[in-house]
């Protein structure tokens, strides 16, 4: 099963989500990031258990 996972930069630091999350609600925590003034904000696919 494909999920997708937000990797984003804050204060210089990066970051990628500790949760596994459908397009859908990829796409909306991309959008609060954004919105937050993360840096260079981007889904990426991930497979469970890896």
């Amino acid at each position: 099963m494909v999920t997708y996972k937000v990797r984003w930069e804050h204060d210089g630091r990066s970051m990628v989500s500790a949760v596994h999350y459908d397009k859908p609600s990829a796409e909306q925590r991309q959008a609060e990031l954004n919105a937050s003034g993360a840096a260079n904000v981007e889904i990426f696919e991930s497979v469970l258990g890896k």
